[in-house]
């Protein structure tokens, strides 16, 4: 299957300019540096993916923010001097967020053509900004879309948005997933398209309950929950019951295959399907496993999903280099580093 040569191995960058604690310049400048791009450069990966809110690079009036767009150009020239690519991901835009604990409506930015106008206004600025830059920067559309009802929306969206970002950018990566907060086995609901450069992305937390074991933000998780890896599918799904059902996702899908590479092959294969019959190279880009969990199951995890992303020619992205209760940078997590670059 065709993949997304420069895009294979890579790590999320959040918690810099998306989902931070405090939205100053000193953050800004502190939590990220030419270091950090060094150090993953350093341990064989390929890529960086950027989550950028929109809030960042935008006034509420829609009006560009200098001084937010410096700190993507500060990446794009850290990317570049150090060899790596850079996935420009808007994580949240006006009118739409992915953040369960962001009680807003999780619709209506997909029948507001105001807000759509925004959002197609704000790509047409970043390709035009970037336009020569193809060569290090790809573009993810949004992060995440929750309700599965507004698929059909979203494709129009998403088709939109690439013909305004081809305007000044006609050979750049562009990039986007599905419902379900990225659902891998939302892909196949994608629209097709012909463009060459265009890749499907899904996130994969599979199974949920180890991933996001004692996750704060997670409705009904007790925080000192914790389980290990590999554990059987009925124990996944027992224990997947204390939470949220909008939570379980594919647990309890009836033709679910044993935990382990089965599983994450069987789990993937629509999605397969699909990018092949339409040639179209697939990208995940987040998976990870919370720092509460054990380590060493961690990188149990981490080696059953990455044999099927080798596989099939999966680039990908792991959630996350530095803090956001995944981060791997710390040094309470140096062991785990090494481990998980190996892997990668």
């Amino acid at each position: 299957m065709r993949g997304m040569e420069g895009y294979m191995k890579g790590v999320n960058l959040g918690g810099w300019l998306s989902q931070f604690d405090e939205g100053t310049e000193e953050h800004f400048n502190t939590f990220i540096t030419e270091a950090d791009i060094r150090r993953i450069a350093g341990l064989g990966l390929d890529h960086v993916r950027v989550p950028v809110d929109y809030t960042v690079i935008e006034t509420e009036e829609g009006e560009p923010i200098e001084a937010g767009y410096r700190h993507i150009d500060d990446c794009v020239r850290w990317c570049r001097a150090n060899g790596l690519h850079m996935i420009l991901d808007i994580h949240k835009t006006f009118g739409y967020s992915f953040d369960p604990l962001d009680k807003d409506d999780k619709t209506i930015f997909f029948t507001d053509p105001g807000r759509q106008k925004r959002f197609l206004d704000m790509w047409r600025t970043i390709a035009k900004r970037y336009s020569a830059d193809t060569d290090v920067v790809a573009y993810e559309l949004l992060n995440e879309i929750v309700a599965v009802e507004v698929r059909n929306l979203w494709n129009g969206i998403a088709l939109r948005a690439v013909s305004a970002i081809r305007e000044f950018a006609p050979d750049t990566w562009v990039i986007f997933g599905g419902v379900n907060y990225n659902a891998v086995t939302a892909v196949p609901w994608l629209a097709d398209t012909p463009d060459r450069r265009v890749a499907y992305t899904f996130h994969c937390y599979e199974p949920f309950i180890f991933t996001h074991q004692g996750a704060y933000w997670v409705d009904g998780m007790p925080l000192d929950f914790r389980i290990g890896y590999p554990k059987t599918v009925e124990e996944y799904r027992e224990a997947t019951k204390i939470v949220d059902p909008a939570c379980t996702y594919t647990i309890f899908n009836e033709d679910i295959k044993p935990i382990g590479t089965e599983f994450f092959d069987g789990l993937f294969t629509p999605a397969l399907e699909t990018a092949k019959e339409r040639d179209i190279p697939l990208y995940c880009g987040e998976y990870g496993v919370i720092d509460r969990a054990n380590r060493e199951d961690a990188v149990r995890w981490l080696t059953d999903i990455h044999e099927i992303f080798e596989k099939y020619s999966i680039g990908r992205a792991l959630w996350n280099y530095k803090e956001k209760d995944y981060g791997i940078a710390g040094e309470e997590s140096a062991p785990y580093l090494k481990a998980i670059a190996d892997k990668l």
